[in-house]
């Protein structure tokens, strides 16, 4: 008699291995989750059998399983949406479609519309030819053929130089079989109904596979003695001792078979349970190529090709072919659900990856800032770029570049465009630098949408009476008066805690429908993302319809904007929506109650700000020149606002760069740069940005050059659009020497946060040997952990190799534990005044502060108003350490006047003005809008700096 193959015991040892499997998985990587779906049409007996011995065996094996039901009715169409979205659904790893489906439905559509990736059944077109070619290797093996090939070794039966039968052509058994059994270096018969002498040919089998269909089919005799056989049929026949009157045979007589072979599978209990067991393993299978993608963040890399001397920087942009977006964000593991492509070459990425990484571990966190500046500026964005390019294309290392959206102010102004310069840029430069994803587009309609309100408002309360207002707020749809969501904010504020309006007093509306505006109050300007001098003050109000209503306003560049502000440090939707909500606009007239702030919520406007910055809160996904990933995210402006890309693109970022596991060399970096010096930019980036995010940088790097460093050592003036005077491309040490005193300062400004500072010198090709040693030699005796040239504006990240090793190296974990060292500027319990002094005279060196009298009554308003324990931020200039520009180097004795403090309530901080901030600049005689024009046959864009 036949040796009997005991499929299910087969098949519940492959259970508990997969279940061993995925607990050991789990404890390396706790976020490790294998998911198999499966979609059911209808209410088959049979289907829904089949359905409930898989979800119990993905139970018994620890895979999470889910089940679509769909009913029988389902159009083709609909569930075609079904599949897609599963497709996108990056929490499932496999799933299939429960076969067979209604007639109305093409079977063939829905099986190829499964992604190849999560096709555990292995059905697909792409596995089914992988299989097929012999120099390819499907993703999957399909279900029943893989789990013959495992009964076959686990029964230790050798298939190699034996002659195998498969008696059945079908796509999901007979002819994968006869592929893999040739694979296996079997000679192999494919026979089927039109196969003349079968019998004969089955005779020949060493091993014989038959799946047919038809009971009982293939008879003793056919078979050679000794031979293999495995019985893939499952037909009910009737049986009058059964119960149920019927019994399940397989496509072979089992009673003569099992005389003659050597090896034989039952049925039930042989092929079955193994279809099920492959299943499981190839959802597992499906899980650890998701974990292994999504840690490897394999890029494809853009070589350079370096000329000399070094182009503008729309040439080097145009010379080079950006990858499709697409690509890089399957090389970071974004599912298509994760992304939404803005074209070819950008896309925005959801907020979801946050939640689906949760429990990775962030990559490293460095933050680029510098000395202070020339108005030429110093390169902390081409900086930022190069060492993001060295990171991750030359020592390959998982790295995101985190950038702000340039404004078009100084992109057709003075500065030009701000995708940083040379070989170390986001391509496409043009698309970067204009329009982009749309986002300003966003902050300009949203703030706009705001400053209308506010007029609109004060305009209707003055023409109306209490009860008109009231009926127009509130009015009346099918004898039903309801308050809209937003106005409920408004009634909590007032302590009114009623929910219709039918009962409110009449001192109760007239509380709800006064606002009650005072215009002289009035903070919120309209904004346009365009440098325009003549909007600076502007009077509006001047039509006979808005008669006696003309009041002062004026226009700021539309990345001053607090909505912009609000983009930037928002932490999620909800937050987001919290924040332009509070925005406070105004202050009420006092009547008696005391002065009430406005809000956007009490105009009733926060929730369609929301909806029109909804999509601007998704990061923008580009590249560098070469290849590296980049998210440009929000812009707010560095004077007035903090002057960071977003928190929300820098913790997507740490995640996607970051690892499961505590291995030290699989984790990646994410490079930020804080606008202007390291007084400004980078204090707020402390003190603000990082309050906010709860994210502490593992290291600073600081940027300076030796044309900014001499103007410090008493250089001539540095005038933008002018020539360089000869003394910035000439060597002068002993001027050199002086200015390094600035660089000192900025150093020991890093210092105080308790991390590791790295001086990275800009290298122009002016700049001398000497030059470059002696600034890396004031660097270590001003306590830089380390100061190196980078030449990654000629070279790209080759040029900034060196400084990116040393980054590496003062973050790896041979070093102390940064963090732990990590500490704010002040504590925000303190008052006001205290906090804005520690600033100026920790970061600037200041002696002292002097409040004016309006300085002086903001305060007390602002502490009266619940506002004392904000973080500040600095409204300065950039072009010197102290408050007046013309003081260079390190000024001494200077006392800080602050004329005027602000409330930036959403955004979360107060901004204190130390001097004259304009909030919209004005365009230069020539500005760089006359070097930009377009190819009008090929399309390409020239003259962006």
């Amino acid at each position: 008699m036949a040796k009997v193959i005991d499929g299910k015991a087969i098949a519940k040892d492959i259970r508990n291995q997969i279940k061993k499997e995925i607990g050991e998985l789990k404890q390396k990587y706790p976020n490790f989750s294998p998911h198999l779906a499966i979609i059911q049409v209808g209410e088959r007996e049979d289907s829904t059998v089949y359905v409930r011995q898989k979800e119990k065996a993905a139970e018994e094996a620890g895979i999470k399983f889910t089940l679509h039901k769909k009913a029988h009715s389902i159009t083709e169409s609909e569930l075609l949406t079904s599949i897609r979205e599963l497709n996108d659904n990056p929490t499932i790893h496999g799933f299939l479609v429960q076969l067979p489906l209604p007639s109305h439905i093409n079977e063939k559509n829905v099986v190829e519309a499964i992604s190849p990736k999560k096709d555990v059944d292995g059905f697909h077109a792409i596995n089914v030819g992988n299989l097929a070619k012999r120099s390819c290797e499907p993703l999957f093996l399909p279900c029943t053929p893989k789990g013959i090939l495992e009964l076959l070794k686990r029964s230790d039966i050798k298939i190699s130089g034996k002659n195998a039968v498969v008696v059945g052509r079908s796509d999901i058994v007979g002819f994968p079989v006869f592929t893999l059994l040739s694979r296996n270096d079997a000679t192999v018969t494919l026979c089927h109904s039109k196969t003349e002498n079968l019998p004969e040919l089955i005779k020949t089998a060493d091993i014989l596979v038959v799946a047919v269909g038809k009971a009982e089919f293939v008879k003793g005799d056919w078979i050679k003695p000794g031979s293999v056989v495995i019985d893939v049929g499952t037909n009910s026949i009737e049986d009058s001792s059964k119960q149920s009157g019927r019994r399940w045979v397989g496509d072979v007589e089992f009673s003569s078979a099992s005389a003659v072979a050597s090896h034989i599978s039952p049925v039930p209990g042989g092929v079955g349970p193994m279809t099920v067991a492959m299943l499981l393993q190839n959802t597992v299978e499906s899980a650890k190529r998701f974990l292994r993608e999504s840690r490897e963040r394999d890029f494809s890399l853009l070589p350079l090709k370096l000329l000399s001397p070094v182009p503008s920087d729309i040439d080097i942009a145009s010379a080079q072919t950006p990858k499709l977006i697409k690509v890089l964000a399957e090389e970071l593991g974004l599912t298509p659900s994760e992304y939404d492509l803005y074209g070819k070459y950008k896309a925005k990425v959801d907020l979801s990856v946050l939640e689906r990484l949760k429990k990775r571990k962030n990559g490293k966190y460095i933050v680029v800032t510098g000395i202070t500046p020339t108005p030429l500026g110093e390169g902390k964005s081409t900086t930022t770029i190069g060492i993001a390019q060295a990171l991750g294309a030359h020592l390959r290392k998982p790295t995101f570049a985190c950038v702000r959206q340039p404004s078009q102010g100084p992109t057709f102004g003075i500065k030009g465009g701000a995708a940083g310069g040379g070989y170390a840029q986001v391509i496409p430069m043009d698309e970067f630098n204009l329009h982009l994803t749309g986002d300003i587009h966003a902050v300009v309609a949203a703030n706009n949408l705001l400053a209308a309100a506010i007029d609109a408002r004060m305009f209707h309360e003055k023409t109306q009476s209490d009860k008109a207002l009231f009926n127009r707020l509130c009015p009346s749809k099918n004898g039903i008066r309801s308050f809209a969501p937003v106005m409920l904010k408004r009634l909590q504020k007032l302590g009114i805690n009623k929910t219709s309006p039918d009962d409110l007093t009449s001192e109760e509306i007239r509380n709800f429908v006064r606002l009650d505006i005072d215009p002289d109050t009035i903070t919120w300007q309209r904004v346009i993302d365009t440098s325009d001098r003549f909007l600076r003050k502007i009077t509006i109000g001047q039509n006979p319809t808005e008669k006696d209503q003309t009041r002062v306003t004026g226009f700021d560049i539309a990345v001053a904007s607090e909505c912009m502000a609000v983009l930037a440090l928002s932490t999620s939707l909800a937050d987001m929506r919290e924040r332009l909500g509070r925005m406070v606009v105004a202050s009420s007239f006092d009547r008696g109650e005391g002065i009430k702030s406005i809000t956007a919520d009490d105009l009733g406007v926060g929730g369609a700000l929301t909806v029109l910055m909804k999509d601007a809160i998704k990061p923008n996904l580009m590249q560098t020149l070469e290849g590296t990933p980049v998210f440009v995210h929000a812009g707010p402006f560095a004077n007035i606002a903090h002057g960071n890309s977003s928190i929300l693109a820098d913790k997507i970022a740490l995640r996607l760069v970051g690892t499961e596991e505590e291995d030290e060399d699989k984790s990646g970096y994410v490079v930020t740069e804080a606008g202007f010096g390291a007084d400004i930019g980078m204090e707020k980036f402390f003190n603000i940005k990082c309050r906010t995010s709860d994210l502490v940088p593992d290291a600073v790097v600081l940027v300076a050059t030796v044309r900014a460093l001499k103007m410090h050592g008493g250089g001539p003036e540095v005038v933008a659009g002018s020539p360089l005077p000869e003394v910035y491309v000439k060597e002068n040490l002993e001027m050199l020497e002086k200015g390094c005193e600035n660089l000192a300062k900025h150093i020991q400004n890093a210092k105080m946060f308790g991390l590791p500072v790295i001086v990275a010198v800009n290298h122009f090709t002016t700049d001398s040997m000497a030059e470059t040693e002696l600034i890396r030699k004031k660097a270590i005796e001003a306590g830089a952990d380390d100061a190196l040239p980078s030449s990654h504006w000629e070279f790209g990240g080759k040029g900034a190799l060196e400084l990116a090793k040393a980054i590496v190296k003062v973050t790896s974990s041979s070093t102390k534990d940064n963090k732990q060292e990590f500490k704010f500027l002040y504590d925000l319990d303190k008052s006001i005044e205290k906090k804005i002094e520690i600033i100026a005279r920790e970061m600037y060196g200041a002696a002292g502060i002097q409040l004016s009298d309006k300085a002086q009554e903001k305060i007390q308003s602002y502490t009266n108003q619940g506002f004392a324990k904000l973080p500040i931020c600095m409204a300065k200039t950039h072009l010197s350490l102290s408050h007046d520009p013309k003081l260079k180097a390190v000024p001494k004795d200077f006392v800080v006047p602050v004329r005027d403090i602000r409330a930036s309530v959403g955004a979360g901080f107060l901004y204190p003005l130390l001097g004259e901030m304009q909030t919209m600049p004005g365009l230069p005689t020539r500005p760089c809008f006359y070097d930009v024009d377009l190819d009008t046959e090929t399309g390409r864009v020239y003259g962006l700096f």
